[in-house]
């Protein structure tokens, strides 16, 4: 019995100090779309502000965290890729599975799961098209992200981390390609609203391309799913009624992250 009543009054472990304020540093910087000052965190933060400053300091020299010419801090890429290594352990595409089916099996069409890398996506896995004439487009192959549903909408739901890093990569491969920030502006703001993407021959002259986000249990955006189709296999209506599957699918597969 004693030994029961030692197990439960047990203290709980010691956190160091330093860590856990540089690592809420961290977390305030990557959630922010802009940099922030040192007093600006240590009042959020409720730390010395020299303290603060010594670790962004630790932090920059580590490459976690740069400074702008106006000494605004902000979290670099490498969180992102840090973020991204964790990401790619997890079974993605054997939980995706049975609803990338369902989802090739409603429409006939190419599907595709997608993961970002820096300012593109890659396609960890992929069901060919059933059609005749279909996109091509292979396992393990990359796209832009600001050209594709899959990317469009891993970018939206990151926009406001993304925005300033991203306007410098709109490359343009049809004459639909999105290369001006104010209309990415306007197309990410209609993508957020909707709660899905779409590529109108954005990447591929005259296909088409759907896709919604899967995310974590605590909101983050890791994946995409995607179906892609040639113009000539969108009837009037085909479109709303795929973008509908796809945003279900996604959802059913962010519940299965979720159970685990």
């Amino acid at each position: 019995m004693k030994s029961i009543e030692k197990r439960h009054n047990a203290s709980p472990p010691r956190v160091d100090s330093t860590l856990s304020k540089g690592l809420a540093i961290l977390e305030a910087l990557a959630r922010s779309p802009q940099g922030r000052g040192v007093t600006e965190l240590s009042q959020e933060l409720k730390l010395n502000k020299s303290n603060t400053f010594r670790l962004l300091r630790t932090l920059a020299t580590l490459g976690y965290v740069k400074s702008s010419s106006v000494k605004l801090y902000s979290a670099t890429m490498k969180v992102w890729r840090i973020g991204q290594a964790v990401v790619e352990r997890l079974p993605l595409s054997e939980i995706a599975a049975p609803q990338m089916r369902k989802l090739s099996k409603a429409t006939g069409e190419a599907i595709y799961l997608a993961v970002p890398d820096g300012f593109s996506v890659i396609y960890i896995d992929k069901i060919e098209s059933t059609q005749p004439i279909q996109s091509f487009t292979p396992k393990g192959g990359s796209a832009p992200m600001h050209c594709v549903a899959t990317g469009k909408a891993l970018l939206a739901a990151n926009y406001d981390l993304l925005r300033d890093r991203i306007r410098d990569h709109l490359v343009r491969y049809t004459d639909k390609t999105i290369t001006s920030i104010k209309r990415l502006d306007a197309d990410m703001a209609a993508t957020q609203t909707r709660g899905y993407a779409i590529d109108r021959g954005e990447y591929r002259d005259r296909v088409y391309s759907f896709g919604a986000v899967v995310r974590l249990p605590d909101g983050d955006a890791i994946a995409a799913v995607g179906v892609s189709v040639p113009d000539v296999n969108l009837p009037v209506g085909r479109g709303e009624q795929i973008c509908s599957l796809v945003v279900s699918a996604a959802a059913e597969i962010s519940e299965a992250l979720a159970r685990g």
